[in-house]
């Protein structure tokens, strides 16, 4: 059994549905598919949920913006007027549903209800089209499986409890990405990881052979192609590697969405929906890579220094300042320490003020803003050829500001100035990867 998902882009038009039954019914294990939102669709339930809780007149319009935007997928979708007709009132019922919800004074769990009608909408289109196309399919609400515990974390031992009578009955079975059930039986969502997460834990709930995540490029790339050109897909990676590299910047992965993947040692295969000739990624508990395999970035980062000659070598000094953090839920990035002061980062800074004035108890605060995070994921743990030599021979000409190695066998964290990223990428990737890089020469 395979797990499919494919996100927004591979669902947001008439042509990339097309695109995904073909790939669908080309795989020729049992498949459950895995589907997000139409593209677009998400973003405008988002300012849909925002215009009811700010009383925002707009919100109606917005609706309508909804409607348009399913609309546009569907109306070239289907080839029979029957079909169509159908469709047009499925899309109609969940418009319905939205107008329910913003009618009733705003409370934040009105929230994940509204978010959740994009993949609603999404799955029971795909559903009614394979039955168009008279291809055997059944579609089985997450909301029916899949289910937070009382800590907000999946359950995954009452998932596969769950979703186990739905699987079996037919070749292709359909279910909603990113949303499930909190342990109160509430509509709530898989913030960490989205659609991605579903299909792991979906993967690790019925033991599945392999879970595929289907997008609009060809899998992991060696750098980031916005900024670095000649850039090249990774065949293999591990998934400690994937882990680093989607942390730090890597947008194609959240690195909570391999975690389920990982445990249950089943490989993941990421693939292009628009290019499905092309090998992609595959990410496993075993790499044959050897020296470097791929390079982020991370924007957005905040380095605080705390400088004290009184107190930093004290016992329990670095438990105090992590419990400044850990007060204001603002998780920690990187961390280094000299003998008289501590600096660390963070991507969010929400409650940066806060922060700044809990850790000047302890010693001065300096505070840099317009940072960013270069990360060079591989296998560090013998060093071989002189890998951290050559990270760092490759950024003799750019000032680092912080420096995180040995936390991690398969990666070295470089801060940097966000002027200076994309010369840092470019540096690297000319170091690291001599030898791949000769075809473009």
């Amino acid at each position: 059994m395979v797990v499919m998902k494919f996100g927004g882009t591979s669902v947001g038009s008439s042509e990339s549905i097309q695109k995904v039954v073909e790939i669908v019914r080309s795989e020729e294990r049992q498949k459950i598919v895995v589907l997000s939102a139409f593209s677009g669709v998400t973003n405008l339930l988002v300012q849909i949920s925002c215009e009811h809780e700010r009383g925002n007149e707009n919100v109606l319009e917005t609706i309508q913006q909804l409607e348009k935007r399913c609309l546009e997928v569907v109306n070239p979708l289907f080839q029979t007027a029957t079909y169509l007709q159908v469709a047009k009132g499925l899309i109609q019922k969940r418009i319905d549903g939205i107008k329910t919800l913003i009618q009733t004074p705003y409370r934040p769990e009105l929230t994940k209800q509204t978010l959740a009608q994009g993949e609603l909408i999404s799955t029971h289109i795909f559903e009614l089209y394979l039955q168009e196309r008279n291809i055997d399919g059944a579609l089985v609400s997450a909301l029916d499986f899949m289910v937070l515990d009382a800590n907000q974390e999946p359950d995954i031992d009452q998932i596969s409890q769950n979703i186990r009578p739905f699987i079996g009955n037919t070749d292709i079975t359909i279910t909603q990405g990113f949303i499930c059930k909190d342990h109160e039986g509430v509509i709530a969502n898989l913030d960490r990881g989205g659609s991605d997460y579903t299909a792991s834990l979906i993967g690790a709930a019925v033991n599945a052979d392999e879970i595929q995540i289907w997008t609009d490029i060809d899998g992991m790339h060696n750098n980031d192609p916005r900024y670095v050109d000649n850039t090249f897909s990774v065949e293999e990676v591990s998934f400690d590697e994937a882990a680093e590299l989607a942390y730090f910047g890597a947008k194609i992965l959240h690195p909570q969405s391999l975690i389920p993947a990982k445990n249950s040692n089943i490989p993941v295969l990421l693939k292009n929906t628009f290019n499905p000739e092309q090998k992609g990624t595959i990410i496993k508990n075993s790499s044959v890579n050897e020296g470097v395999t791929s390079i982020a970035a991370k924007d957005g980062i905040t380095a605080i220094k705390i400088k004290s000659y009184r107190m930093l070598m004290a016992y329990g000094f670095l438990k105090k300042v992590f419990e400044v953090f850990e007060d204001f839920k603002t998780p920690i990035d990187m961390i280094t320490t000299s003998e008289v002061a501590v600096s660390l980062t963070i991507d969010q800074d929400k409650h940066l003020e806060e922060i700044v004035e809990g850790l000047q108890e302890f010693g001065a605060v300096e505070v840099d803003r317009d940072l960013s995070i270069v990360c060079v994921a591989g296998d560090f743990s013998q060093n071989k050829e002189g890998l951290s030599a050559q990270v760092f021979t490759a950024l003799q000409n750019i000032p680092i500001r912080m420096i995180s190695y040995g936390g991690s066998n398969y990666n070295i964290s470089l801060l940097v100035k966000t002027s200076d990223k994309v010369e840092a990428l470019n540096a690297l990737n000319q170091q690291l990867f001599k030898k791949q890089l000769e075809p473009f020469a």
